[in-house]
């Protein structure tokens, strides 16, 4: 997608074709949003299937997402990758 490119069979994400470290989490979130390109992915999905149905990780997927928006956007406060549809989810774009 654009100048991002995530190999799945290599668990390696690029941006401009350099390298971008992700914590096992990130890479989990970014997964599970590409999956469904174009098409919202809820708050309490994406913590039900990293943290499982008996949490309550609001903050922590807050914070995990801000990290893997500082790594792969290139203003954060703006974001072309992965766009927040307030109080429902996240959905990452199916075209840029």
């Amino acid at each position: 997608m654009g100048d991002l490119t995530i190999d799945f069979d290599k668990r390696l994400v690029t941006l401009n074709k350099n390298p971008v470290h992700f914590t096992p989490i990130e890479y989990k979130i970014l997964e599970i949003l590409t999956q469904y390109p174009g098409k919202v992915v809820t708050y309490d999905q994406i913590i039900k299937d990293i943290w499982g149905p008996y949490t309550n990780e609001n903050q922590t997927l807050r914070v995990n997402m801000a990290n893997i928006r500082r790594k792969i956007e290139k203003n954060p406060a703006e974001p072309k990758y992965i766009l927040t549809e307030v109080g429902v989810g996240y959905r990452f774009v199916d075209e840029i």
